[in-house]
């Protein structure tokens, strides 16, 4: 399910050795709820856009196959769904999340949602993005999924207003909902030429890797939660 790209749209320590041992080990005793997932296997579904995707990469090189295998080097037999389609903004991904879920075998036990990229990309307004959001964290919460919110942050040239609005819905909404928040997706990643593909927008391998390295203490934390 692909949508055309517009140019220029993306297509997108506290303890985290501890907390992955603690996490293993929780995980290995069997001690889940009963209305988790068994002991081995870890269900976790990536909403996203182009940057969940993997989006100019081969498939194990995307951001979901490479936080599963690193999720399982860890000893936590995680199974991600990539949900991720390119071009999507927070609306797109609203209007599809409920048959996409309804296309699962199992309930996810965790939620990761990455969108709002190509929203700022497009000068959308905050507010809306904001609106949309909501919508699906609310949704997922009300579905018993532990969440885990990844923000984006809105590129200089769309101006302070812009930024101080669209950069504020990631905070507001992981603490209206009790998310775990990530506050930048592309932490380390962004505006390194080393780490993005020649459309300095996308990641490349090694990007990518970076995003994972960044995110999987969240992931825990997310599921402890």
């Amino acid at each position: 399910m692909r949508r055309s790209q517009p140019e220029g749209e993306v297509r997108a320590p506290y303890g985290r050795g501890r907390a992955i041992v603690h996490l293993a080990a929780w995980l290995l005793a069997g001690t889940l709820p009963a209305s988790a997932a068994p002991a081995d296997d870890v269900h976790i579904f990536a909403l996203g856009d182009s940057l969940t995707a993997g989006y100019g990469l081969p498939r194990r090189q995307g951001f979901v196959p490479q936080l599963e295998a690193y999720l399982r080097r860890q000893g936590i037999r995680a199974r991600i769904t990539n949900a991720g389609v390119s071009g999507d903004t927070a609306a797109q991904g609203r209007q599809r999340l409920a048959w996409t879920l309804q296309g699962l075998k199992q309930p996810p036990q965790l939620a990761i949602v990455a969108l709002g990229a190509n929203d700022m990309l497009r000068g959308l307004p905050p507010q809306q993005t904001r609106a949309e959001l909501d919508a699906i964290l609310a949704e997922l919460k009300g579905r018993n999924m532990r969440l885990l919110l990844s923000g984006m942050v809105a590129a200089p040239n769309l101006g302070p207003d812009y930024a101080r609005n669209f950069n504020s819905i990631y905070p507001d909404l992981a603490q209206k909902h009790g998310a775990t928040l990530q506050p930048f997706f592309l932490e380390g990643v962004a505006g390194d030429r080393a780490l993005n593909q020649p459309d300095t927008i996308h990641p490349n391998f090694a990007g990518v890797k970076r995003m994972v390295l960044t995110i999987a203490p969240k992931v825990v934390e997310a599921l402890e939660r």
